[in-house]
């Protein structure tokens, strides 16, 4: 996804994060975890994508 405008604000800086919680499989809790990687407008702070960063985890 390429953001070249925010659709909240118009600005058109974006920046990426994560948070200290990690994604894991429902059916496995104490196996493998992966981040959740958050896409933010350096304008307003509105969240335009969130996405996983490791989801080949979820395969079954």
């Amino acid at each position: 996804m390429t953001q070249t405008q925010c659709p909240k604000c118009s600005h058109a800086e974006f920046a990426e994060g994560t948070d200290y919680m990690r994604v894991k499989p429902l059916d496995k809790p104490f196996g493998k975890s992966s981040q959740k990687i958050y896409t933010f407008c350096l304008g307003c702070g509105e969240v335009v994508s969130t996405r996983i960063e490791n989801p080949a985890i979820f395969r079954k």
